[in-house]
């Protein structure tokens, strides 16, 4: 027997829950598919846990450095089983307000299963079969495990299995030089293990400017992680006591007790019989959709981190208000129209905002560019974290800010200073002339910005 339904919702991320609350508000009825956690990657498995974990690992690195600021700690340990229970807590907390939402929610009905298309409307979820005239597909992704030889013979970590670890690491190796490997790398030397960075390229956050990725780099040695790029034939070896990875032909084995795998992500579609609902992705998987994220079947629409439109919580979240401004809100939204703006939850953080200074010289634009290093933020300095920089660029002849980074204490929240007047296509002397709270790290953004010279 066929359930039948206004719309149904495959994924309970970021976008399904209010999506689903958004139309049953509007009186349609909804069925929400959930084949693993409610919450999706950011309660489960990302921002929710990880940004928990730390927050820990930033209280044992501030109370070894209690010396600097007068105070007498003695020595610091850290107890990675309450460390986790605390995770959990807030985690299982986080998930629960979700479940109890959606389970709460007039007209919505949740299951419990994993979706395949039966046909363009008809969805199969175990021995349920549900139709809808829309169909929302919210299915996230998942860690990419690369292709190394010896990986097999091994037990490695992922960015979801390392969150159960209850034991500090004797030497973690993370393979992989992005966001996802930097953080856990820098957070597990803080807990106490050796830590060793390895990237197939040649540097560390390859997407950003070549200063922001060498600071990255200076901010992870100088707490004795060490750093091994241009590993270009990886092979792994398994040993009695753990394994030797070697990083090149002719290199030095590394031996390590730990493993972690963070080479990038791929979407959950491969096994949603997209083929038999006619829906189109691209050479990596991903769902292919417009500007206002519906794919090319009219009925159904892509969002989070399956579309490849970004890959972040706030970028599903706003996938979300882009399709529900269309659909009940008469508001044509459309992705086209946000600007790109994530950070990287290493300490100190790095927000980051539109163009990197490297695309806009390659664009050939003329423009202008400020930096200020956090050395010359009071509010830094007073906090003895003075590592970093922050840097704008901007287009000389229009005078709006282009992009931004925020390389510094603070730096995931000061860069919304700058991301704010971006949106509303302010030209950067509004900012340059506002009058910012003392001591901040945001009152040296105006002062940054009188201060500009043409980028070379």
């Amino acid at each position: 027997m066929i359930e039948r339904f206004d719309a149904i919702v495959v994924g309970a991320g970021q976008a399904g829950p209010p999506l689903a609350g958004r139309l049953t508000a509007a009186g349609q009825t909804v069925a929400v598919v959930e084949r693993k956690l409610i919450g999706g990657t950011c309660v489960n498995t990302g921002c929710i846990p990880t940004k928990t974990l730390v927050a820990s690992a930033q209280a044992a690195h501030l109370a070894r450095r209690g010396a600097d600021y007068g105070v007498e700690t003695g020595t610091v340990s850290v107890d990675l089983a309450k460390v986790k229970a605390r995770k959990d807590a807030i985690m299982l907390d986080d998930r629960k307000g979700v479940e109890d939402w959606l389970d709460g929610m007039d007209g919505c009905t949740v299951f419990r299963g994993h979706a395949q298309f039966e046909d363009p409307h008809t969805l199969r979820v175990g021995d349920a079969l549900l139709r809808a005239d829309r169909i929302f597909l919210n299915v996230g992704g998942r860690a990419v495990v690369p292709d190394i030889p010896g990986l097999t013979d091994i037990d490695y970590l992922t960015n979801v299995s390392i969150l159960e670890l209850d034991t500090v690491p004797e030497h973690l190796v993370v393979v992989g030089g992005s966001y996802i490997a930097l953080e856990f790398a820098q957070m597990y030397r803080r807990f106490g293990a050796k830590v060793t960075v390895v990237e197939k390229g040649p540097r560390l956050a390859s997407r950003e400017d070549g200063d922001v990725s060498d600071t990255v780099r200076s901010i992870l040695e100088n707490e004795s992680i060490d750093i091994v790029v241009d590993a270009a034939d990886i092979r792994i070896t398994k040993v009695d006591n753990g394994f030797e990875l070697t990083p090149r032909a002719g290199a030095a084995p590394i031996a390590g007790s730990h493993l972690l795998l963070a080479v990038g992500r791929r979407p959950n579609t491969d096994d949603l019989g997209l083929d038999r609902a006619g829906v189109d992705t691209d050479s990596r998987g991903y769902i292919t959709v417009d500007d206002q994220l519906k794919t090319n079947v009219d009925h159904i629409w892509a969002l989070g981190d399956c579309n490849g439109k970004g890959a972040f919580t706030h970028t599903s979240y706003n996938d979300f208000e882009i399709v529900a401004g269309n659909l009940l809100d008469d508001d044509p939204r459309r992705v086209s129209d946000r600007i790109t703006a994530y950070a990287l939850y290493i300490d100190p953080p790095l927000g980051r905002a539109g163009m990197t200074v490297e695309q806009v010289r390659k664009s050939g634009r003329p423009a202008l560019v400020g930096q200020r290093p956090m050395t010359k933020v009071g509010r830094a300095v007073e906090k003895g974290e003075t590592q970093g920089f922050m840097k704008v660029v901007v287009d000389a002849e229009t005078k709006q800010i282009l992009g931004a980074a925020i390389l510094g204490v603070g730096g995931d929240e000061a860069i919304h200073a700058i991301l704010d007047v971006m949106s509303a296509k302010a030209p950067y002397t509004t900012l340059a002339r506002t009058m910012h709270i003392h001591p901040t790290v945001c009152e040296l953004i105006p002062t940054m910005l009188q201060d500009m010279s043409p980028l070379q």
